[in-house]
């Protein structure tokens, strides 16, 4: 099914390169994921569970696109520069400039129907069009830069330190750059300021998916799809596949905890705190933490495993936030803390997350005989959007029922619904990831070990 292409051998240039392809990622994943709600709530006036919605409904389409791309990606001819990353040169543009149209200040006083369509239209076009055909070859081609297992942890790492970068950019510098203190006090989002910081981010993600594409190298050469296409086939593929659909769940579940957790910042700080400049210090320490833990994380998956340290980390963050509802906090730099200690149990999952899919695709291989990276990321991907639609829509819907709007947005029993929803919803997510990891997830560091042993063998023979 695949074999090794003469090319240099792999190394640190590798994997800086692979880094910045979700550096530029990020750019406008995470800038969607933390401040676009903040952005049509506050600016356009449009009510959260509109948002939450949008998110719903895009999830859908996606469940269309990101199998398609998938599809596309495995059925695709190689190239001399490989079959996964000649497609980060061809969509960088469109997806960056559709990122900045999500944005558009400048029709803050057109009608709300005409608001609403164009945030449908160009939330829709970026992440279930563009967006999708950029990152389902992105992250496809972590399996054909080096069959390794060793290396493939390496590249987990390094995409998870880009990701983390780009949060920085996005979580400690963008709000001391789009927030302003009004007359009253209080901090407030910048429409205009939103609109240019998200130009700046991707021109920024163009720039990053430019250097991913010069400096990786694809040495697995993994054969084109030539079967005709059966849906049911497919579909039966996938849902027999019980590593795959654990997780599915647990990226569903991770990711409902760390984007309440990055989006609500956005509404606990500047409103229940009044302050905005405690999101930059928060996200600083996020950023510092996932690096640290980035660098260390190789020998602790040799020795303890991807599943059981995800494990770990699951339950962390839910102890952390469960003590922080109780404890309901008045104090700013104690939030941060245990914000800090939460964001630490979901690194240990999001460090390891990418190597763990290409296990899936190994064990996929061992079973069955049949590689298919590009379906299984794909299906992969849009278990994570699910997991973005989820976080969005409860949270918008929360914010709705406890009354938030432009105009109620420092009351007293909102701000205390807002601290509520900042750490009830992120902690049922991490309950949910444990369970998910323990009781569907069964690629344990035995089971791994086995498959990578059984395909080297197979490849040397």
């Amino acid at each position: 099914m695949s074999e090794k292409t003469k090319a240099r051998p792999f190394g640190i240039r590798d994997k800086v390169g692979y880094m910045f392809g979700d550096f530029g990622n990020d750019f406008t994943f995470l800038l969607s994921s933390v401040y676009l709600m903040k952005f049509y709530t506050d600016v356009m006036g449009i009510a959260p569970y509109i948002v939450g919605i949008l998110m719903t409904v895009a999830r859908f389409i996606d469940a269309i696109t990101d199998v398609t791309m998938g599809q596309i990606c495995d059925r695709s001819r190689p190239t001399a520069k490989g079959k996964f990353v000649p497609w980060l040169r061809r969509m960088c543009g469109p997806v960056a400039v559709a990122s900045f149209l999500m944005y558009a200040f400048w029709l803050e006083n057109m009608s709300m129907t005409f608001k609403v369509v164009w945030m449908f239209a160009t939330y829709i076009l970026w992440g279930s069009v563009f967006y999708t055909s950029i990152n389902i070859p992105y992250g496809s081609m972590a399996s054909a830069i080096s069959a390794e297992a060793k290396d493939r942890q390496e590249l987990s790492s390094w995409r998870t330190i880009g990701a983390t970068l780009a949060s920085t950019v996005i979580g400690v510098v963008l709000p001391l750059i789009v927030y302003y203190t009004d007359a009253a006090g209080n901090s407030v989002l910048s429409g205009s300021r939103m609109g240019f910081a998200a130009l700046g981010c991707s021109i920024g993600a163009v720039i990053c998916y430019l250097i991913c594409y010069k400096m990786t190298t694809e040495r697995v050469k993994i054969e084109q799809e030539t079967e005709k296409f059966n849906l049911l086939a497919l579909l039966k593929y996938l849902l027999t596949n019980r590593a795959l659909i654990g997780i599915i769940v647990a990226a569903i579940m991770l990711l409902l905890a760390q984007l309440s957790l990055s989006s609500m910042a956005q509404y606990i700080y500047p409103n229940y705190f009044r302050s905005s400049a405690a999101i930059s210090a928060s996200n600083l320490g996020t950023s510092v933490l996932t690096i640290a833990l980035a660098a260390v994380m190789p020998p602790l998956v040799q020795k303890f495993g991807k599943k059981e340290l995800s494990i770990f980390g699951a339950l962390l963050g839910a102890a952390a936030l469960i003590v922080g509802y109780i404890l309901h906090t008045d104090n700013v730099v104690l939030f941060v803390v245990i914000n800090l200690i939460a964001f630490l149990g979901i690194a240990f999952f999001n460090v390891s997350c990418w190597a763990m899919i290409t296990d899936v695709i190994d064990d996929a291989e061992v079973r069955t005989g049949k590689r298919a990276d590009g379906t299984i990321y794909a299906t992969y991907s849009f278990a994570r959007k699910l997991g973005q639609a989820a976080s969005s829509g409860l949270t918008g819907g929360l914010l709705s029922l406890i009354g938030y709007s432009a105009a109620t947005q420092f009351d007293q029993n909102v701000v205390d619904g807002i601290y509520n929803i900042t750490c009830i919803v992120p902690a049922g997510g991490f309950i949910l990831l444990a369970l998910a990891l323990i009781f569907i997830y069964p690629l344990s560091k035995k089971r791994v070990d086995a498959n990578i042993a059984a395909l080297k063998a197979k490849r040397e023979q």
